[in-house]
């Protein structure tokens, strides 16, 4: 049986099937002749930091209904974390739309009925696949992202919902971040290259048991999370900023440029984003990264930030 085949799983409304062999499509002509097509996307996981208000910070003296525009103007991309623990309505993300002035796109995290529940109702589908028109209308929506808790392992039932979720969501990108390294195996991505999944190639503490910090490709949409290596927070952090409380040196920044530039013929777009976003950490880390993708010859945009020049 080929390896891939475990990725078998059962539709809720019809008999079970197998995956037959296919090969995943290859690149576009393009990206393969012009490598620098890729378009590189960095930002950070959510965007209301309040302690990025210290001196020298990008909010500082920014009130707090100030913040994306401020975060608009230094960063391309941004994680929304507040979906995760309620969906946001039309007129938060027309909201959102406007107040990023059309600069930045947008990750829109999974509520947690959909990865931590698992009971989502047809109207939580709803909602999550409507509500973000708004961004979608002003060419600014980016991937839908799942992340799926430790806890949720590599069964039988999870596959079958793993899929289930890719249905519903059919037709629009979903990132999916499985943090069991049960998960951790190249037919589990190659059956999600098939099913239109994006892998997310996680960075993580080296606490053992999760997948190993590597650039997987599973179409033509990258997605990479860098949650920080606090080994000592990661279990026993009370919190997430906590958990995240990590600046990367440069020597790790170069070791991911690496990583990223290896697979840059592959794709079409990537997005990184830093979860470390604790102390200001990954305000710190991302010029890093930039620097260390331009100089391997992965050309990243810098936003213009016009008369605000902290930081970055």
């Amino acid at each position: 049986m080929l390896e891939w085949e475990a990725w078998t799983v059962f539709r809720a409304s019809s008999s079970a099937f197998r995956l037959e062999p296919a090969f995943i499509p290859a690149s576009p002509v393009w990206a393969t002749l012009y490598p620098e097509a890729m378009r590189v996307y960095i930002g950070c996981g959510g965007y209301s930091n309040d302690d990025w208000t210290a001196p020298g910070l990008i909010y500082e003296g920014v009130k707090k209904d100030g913040y994306l525009d401020a975060y608009a103007r230094h960063f391309d991309a941004v994680e929304l974390n507040s979906s995760f623990y309620a969906i946001p309505g039309l007129k938060a993300f027309e909201g959102m739309a406007r107040k990023s002035g059309g600069r930045t796109r947008f990750a829109v995290k999974l509520n947690k009925a959909f990865t931590h529940d698992r009971a989502p109702t047809d109207a939580d589908y709803d909602r999550m696949l409507q509500s973000p028109e708004p961004l979608r209308d002003a060419g600014l929506m980016g991937p839908y992202l799942a992340q799926f808790p430790y806890s949720f392992h590599r069964t039988a039932d999870n596959r079958k919902y793993l899929l289930a979720l890719s249905e519903r969501f059919a037709g629009h990108e979903l990132a999916v971040e499985l943090r069991h390294g049960s998960w951790d195996r190249p037919e589990v991505r190659e059956g999600m290259g098939e099913f239109g999944l994006i892998w997310v190639s996680p960075d993580y503490p080296p606490v053992g048991g999760m997948p190993e910090p590597q650039v997987h490709v599973t179409g033509d949409v990258g997605y990479l999370r860098l949650h920080g290596r606090n080994e000592g927070s990661w279990w026993e952090g009370k919190s997430a900023a906590e958990r995240h409380d990590y600046l990367y040196n440069r020597a790790e920044m170069d070791e991911w440029a690496e990583k990223i530039a290896l697979v840059a013929e592959d794709l079409s777009e990537i997005y990184i984003f830093f979860e470390n976003t604790t102390k200001g950490h990954a305000l710190k880390n991302i010029p890093m990264l930039r620097e260390a993708l331009n100089a391997r010859g992965v050309p990243v945009q810098t936003p213009d930030a016009g008369d605000d020049g902290r930081l970055l």
